[in-house]
């Protein structure tokens, strides 16, 4: 059952649809770097993939379910889930409304907290964003995008690659957006942050970024599995 949240809070089950822009950064760390395993909650610490390369974007969501919000993310990789699968999951995720960050959380289990944007889009294609929480520093990203813009859908996308899991409250939440818009080239000049806050950028290396101008997308209602790890 949907229980409901805390009063003031829009109660906002899922499906969401969601409009906005933003940007999507490949990261790639050295080997001796243990920032992609910061955050990562304890049911999933040890079994993430190998791999070096993680996800980092930044959203601006001028339309979804519970308004517009801002929103920065880290994916360090795949681990295992409870349907037999290995799966993207998001460790560490700041939004800039408390109504995103509830909801969030029932919706699809993933580990939303508050912090406070500074968007800044630059005429000359330079874009700003620096992240705050209480006055500290969480991260300050430098964007440059270039106007050749394509289209995209997540459709020519294989559903396994797009899904994500989370664990969270005891049950593993399994879910498959869908997106399309458009997409142009961009490159992550500056990728700054507290690793007290949120995963160390400073030894990462990023050899692909997209802005993503336009697009919409749609969250679906989550599989919710009961843990078989604690």
């Amino acid at each position: 059952m949907h229980a409901r949240p805390p009063a003031q809070i829009t109660d906002a089950p899922a499906p969401w649809r969601l409009r906005g822009r933003g940007y999507i950064s490949l990261l790639r760390f050295p080997g001796n770097s243990t920032a992609q395993d910061a955050f990562v909650p304890p049911s999933l610490a040890g079994r993430r993939s190998g791999s070096r390369t993680a996800w980092m974007m930044f959203v601006d969501y001028a339309h979804s379910d519970v308004g517009p919000y801002h929103e920065l993310l880290f994916i360090p990789g795949s681990f295992p889930f409870e349907d037999g699968r290995r799966h993207l999951s998001i460790s560490r995720i700041f939004v800039s409304s408390m109504d995103s960050v509830v909801n969030g959380q029932r919706n699809w289990g993933i580990p939303k907290d508050l912090a406070r944007f500074d968007v800044r889009y630059g005429d000359d294609g330079i874009d700003e964003v620096t992240v705050r929480q209480d006055g500290e520093l969480i991260a300050g990203l430098r964007y440059r995008s270039w106007p050749l813009p394509l289209p995209f859908s997540t459709a020519l996308v294989p559903r396994a690659w797009r899904t994500l899991g989370q664990h969270r409250d005891g049950s593993s939440f399994i879910y498959t957006p869908s997106a399309n818009g458009w997409i142009r080239p961009a490159r992550l000049l500056e990728a700054r942050s507290n690793p007290a806050l949120f995963p160390d950028l400073a030894g990462a290396s990023s050899p692909l970024s997209v802005a993503v101008p336009r697009f919409a997308m749609t969250f679906p209602v989550s599989t919710v599995l009961p843990l078989s790890i604690e």
